[in-house]
């Protein structure tokens, strides 16, 4: 079968033919339709990832969408979304075949494109469970959200309002980033470009009307300093990734005096069964319209180029369609 193989940790995966995976004994071949490129699958390829990593070479992504060949508990042309709880090379997505874990499945039942499902995977579901779990984001609330014009931004933006914000702010360090956020329904937008914490602070308290009680945080670095500053008492941030630095540096007087809270989060610490009802629920609001993925799609001949390209933060998520 045709897939990506990465060769080697730091180079980008290339179409080739590889030997097809076998299902059975719990798991289901599944005929892919498409496979996002996360940053998560970057950062595996690296070969820095924290958790476990496959020794190269190996087919890359952790996620995707397909219809089922064989299975022993689905039946044959089920359309499910699936993904992996622990990374497995032989597996990957990115391929015209995969052997997924049938308990790691949600079987669709809806229309929605399916470039469009895998872009509202595990990438949605960062951008949900942030603000919905970890956040506990409550009606009325304002919320601003940093990297607005990325991947999870982008869905956190539309998924704030939809759990009931009352106000949302979109944070981008590039005019086009600051345009597509107030395109996706931001009631306000703040540059947050440049050095100057300080400055990117008080902008960031300009465009809130009220107090700022939630911060979805996919940058950190100085971003999430100035977002602290600007947080109202009680405050929440919310981290799950450091595209603008893997340090920032926290001021213990803004902490402690206004009694801020610094959260964690990662996808990899939910139980599946969370995971399938974000999934549930990005896919029913992105099939009402509600939800809409900026996206490009992707054949496994351009996969090369296309991995180059998700590394550069591209304003869109990129699908493979094998």
């Amino acid at each position: 079968m045709r897939a990506g193989l990465l060769r080697g940790f730091g180079n980008p995966p290339e179409a080739s033919d590889v030997t097809p995976p076998e299902g059975g004994n719990g798991r289901a071949l599944v005929r892919v339709t498409a496979a996002p490129i996360n940053l998560l699958d970057l950062f595996i390829g690296s070969g820095r990832f924290y958790g476990d990593s496959p020794e190269p070479p190996y087919v890359p992504g952790v996620e995707g969408i397909g219809t089922v060949v064989e299975a022993d508990g689905l039946e044959p042309g089920t359309r499910v979304w699936f993904s992996f709880e622990r990374f497995d090379g032989a597996r990957g997505s990115m391929a015209e075949l995969c052997a997924v874990d049938e308990q790691r499945t949600v079987v669709l039942e809806h229309t929605l494109d399916d470039a469009v499902a895998a872009a509202l995977g595990l990438t949605g579901v960062a951008a949900w469970m942030s603000l919905s779990w970890r956040g506990k984001l409550e009606q009325g609330e304002q919320v601003l959200v940093l990297g607005a014009a990325g991947a999870v931004g982008q869905v956190a933006l539309q998924a704030a309002r939809i759990l009931g914000a009352g106000r949302v702010i979109g944070a981008s360090r590039s005019e086009e980033g600051r345009a597509i956020a107030s395109r996706l329904g931001a009631d306000a937008v703040v540059d947050s470009s440049g050095g100057d914490v300080d400055a990117i602070a008080e902008r960031m308290e300009s465009a809130c009307e009220g107090p700022l009680s939630l911060v979805i945080d996919p940058v950190w670095g100085d971003l999430a300093t100035a977002a602290l500053r600007a947080l109202a008492p009680g405050g929440r941030l919310v981290n799950f990734g450091s595209s603008a630095g893997i340090v920032a540096p926290l001021d213990s007087a803004v902490i402690r005096s206004k009694s801020l809270s610094v959260l964690g989060y990662t996808n990899l610490a939910l139980p599946f069964e969370n995971i399938r009802s974000a999934i549930s629920s990005l896919h029913q609001h992105a099939a009402a319209g509600r939800i809409n993925p900026i996206l490009d799609r992707v054949d496994l001949d351009e996969l090369a180029s296309a991995w180059k390209r998700a590394g550069e933060s591209p304003h869109q998520k990129l699908v493979v369609v094998p």
